[in-house]
């Protein structure tokens, strides 16, 4: 992340967010965020045992100790992100995943200063971090810089003008457009990041024929989705911590009302469906 977006984060007081909301963020795995990566991952520790991974942007590490699971006993990942508070929790995670240290390492670090020599790592990772951040494709750079000859770069980002919901109500609406795109965009971020991904890997100057495009959703219909993304927003986005921030930025108490009380009706609705496109790209390092 940015040492923009690491002001932000600050400012989000993550020291006093409730535990419900950290179970929000640590619902991503792999499995479920990185599964475009993971046929690549898996063949290349076929071949190499003792693969080197970095995940930048790695959080609380859910998804950096899954990645390790993968690539253990003899394969290690190492973590980074630049919110020192957040990445407190990655040894509770870590052990969570039955994750022992000799695979698994989390250190402070901006994704713009990667702290490794050139070709560290057989496998650089990010996700929803370029999103976040201006001129993302100097933090794909960076990881490409760190990542060895003949291994791959790999980041997945949302596209949040594509985020469609069901039903329209207004103070998700609202959410949407003046609190969640308003606030990536206004400190530099992107709304349309997911369709800009392979324009941002081409801007490293690898060729065309190096990177490998998909795409695919964040989709949250059933009962138990829709509760775990619900009360993660409500907790996260709208809560105490970020209450006077939002103030600053011009969204009143009333209207932070309308959208908490919006989202509180929508995850008790049966109609209720909420989805988003991801881009993602693969980069083949020459």
């Amino acid at each position: 992340m940015s040492q923009a977006a690491h002001k932000s984060h600050q400012e989000l007081g993550w020291s006093g967010v409730p535990e419900n909301v950290f179970k929000f963020m640590e619902s991503r795995t792999a499995s479920n965020s990185a599964a475009f990566l993971l046929p690549t991952l898996r063949e290349m520790h076929s071949r190499n045992p003792k693969l080197k991974m970095l995940d930048v942007g790695a959080g609380s590490g859910s998804m950096t100790a899954e990645f390790a699971q993968i690539i253990s006993p003899d394969g290690h990942v190492t973590g980074v992100d630049i919110n020192p508070v957040v990445m407190s929790r990655t040894a509770v995670v870590a052990e969570r995943w039955g994750i022992p240290s000799k695979n698994i390492s989390f250190q402070t670090a901006d994704g713009y200063k990667l702290p490794f020599e050139d070709g560290t790592f057989d496998v650089v990772h990010c996700h929803q971090v370029l999103v976040h951040n201006k001129n993302p494709w100097e933090i794909l750079a960076e990881m490409l810089r760190v990542t060895k000859p003949g291994g791959v770069c790999a980041a997945r980002e949302g596209d949040l003008d594509t985020e469609v919901m069901w039903p329209p109500l207004p103070g998700m609406l609202k959410f949407h457009h003046d609190l969640e795109v308003k606030l990536i965009v206004g400190r530099g971020g992107s709304a349309t990041a997911g369709r800009e991904l392979l324009s941002w890997a081409l801007k490293t100057g690898v060729k065309r024929s190096q990177i490998t495009t998909s795409f695919s959703t964040w989709s949250y219909t059933e009962p138990e989705d829709r509760k775990l993304w619900a009360f993660g927003m409500v907790g996260a986005a709208l809560g105490p911590a970020v209450h006077e921030r939002h103030l600053a930025s011009g969204i009143s108490t009333e209207a932070q009302d309308e959208m908490r009380v919006a989202w509180l009706e929508w995850v008790t609705r049966d109609d209720a469906v909420l989805a988003q496109l991801i881009g993602e790209v693969i980069i083949r390092k020459e």
